[in-house]
């Protein structure tokens, strides 16, 4: 298979357990994403007691599950030259995920993600120095041997060098991926998000029950046809019931795995990780999304994005 380039946010996940109350208290809708400055950010660490600390970031997470599959993948951002940013070139290289990572002046960013007991996160993010990925950063050669570009919604805050991922990878005959990342994105984003899919330059759309609501106002199916009018391929997941996929005007619908999530960070990364796999390899839509149902099965059982190693034996047994 072709090489798969994934476009996101360099972060190292900061996760702990809190309670409903506690998510009250912010004052943010549960289960959404939050943008915050270092100050703020700061305020949560200081009163958290012993995080988990984990490179991650949401493309990260599906690039190291892809490679762990067997893919070929490769990932651009921006670190910082500081601790964690050291940490996540560590965790490329020990993934088998090929770097195309700048370096920053500014300190390399983090996501605080809150599991309530329910086990749904709710995420406060520091961009930090992936917020300088920048247009002058895509350059032809970084599309060598790439089939596909993969991209989180949250990079469409920097609309230029978002547009800039996309056109250049159309205009190299390079299949293109969305994933719509937090119905936050979508309602944020939407102006630049329909102005790609009306110029035609997204192959498949990713999104979640509440972000496919957040886009097109209605629920499940309905969503799918709507979303499946704006690309070749069509992903709307639905939790605990699977996910809905839409392609060439046929519907599938693949089952989820049936095991109790402690937390579901990761769980859509991962579900992608699997999906991308078998797209990549031309299999069909059931077999590439029930391998994605494999793999977030696994990760939904552990803390945080990152599958030990006895879960990939088991993935690697039911492919």
């Amino acid at each position: 298979m072709k090489k798969v380039l994934g476009m996101g946010a360099a972060l190292v996940d900061i996760l702990a357990n809190v309670s409903d109350e506690w998510i009250a208290a912010q004052g943010v809708q549960k289960g959404g994403m939050n943008m915050v400055d270092w100050p703020q950010m700061e305020k949560f660490l200081k009163a958290l007691d012993n995080p988990i600390r984990v490179p991650g970031g949401s493309t990260c997470n599906t690039m190291v599950g892809l490679s762990r599959l067997h893919g070929k993948a490769a990932f651009i951002s921006k670190i910082g030259d500081d601790e964690l940013g050291k940490l996540f070139q560590e965790h490329l290289k020990n993934n088998g995920v090929e770097s195309k990572l700048g370096m920053s002046d500014v300190a390399t960013g983090c996501v605080f993600s809150a599991v309530t007991p329910d086990a749904q996160r709710s995420m406060w993010t520091y961009l930090g120095a992936s917020d300088f990925l920048g247009s002058d950063d895509f350059t032809q050669a970084l599309y060598d041997d790439v089939g596909l570009l993969y991209a989180e919604g949250y990079r469409a805050f920097n609309g230029e060098c978002f547009k800039k991922a996309f056109t250049l990878a159309r205009s190299l005959g390079v299949e293109t991926a969305l994933d719509f990342s937090s119905f936050g994105v979508v309602e944020a984003c939407r102006k630049l998000f329909d102005e790609l899919f009306e110029e035609k330059m997204i192959d498949i759309i990713i999104a979640n029950e509440d972000e496919a609501f957040a886009y097109a106002g209605v629920k499940e199916e309905a969503a799918l046809e709507v979303l499946a009018k704006k690309a070749k391929v069509a992903v709307v997941k639905i939790g605990k019931r699977g996910a809905l996929i839409a392609k060439d005007g046929l519907v599938t619908r693949v089952s989820a795995g049936a095991a109790k999530a402690i937390d579901t960070t990761g769980a859509g990364d991962l579900w992608a990780s699997g999906f991308l796999y078998g797209y990549m390899n031309g299999w069909d839509m059931e077999r590439s999304g029930k391998l994605g149902s494999i793999v977030s099965n696994e990760v939904v059982q552990v803390m945080g994005a990152q599958i030990p190693e006895e879960g990939w034996q088991r993935i690697y047994a039911q492919m």
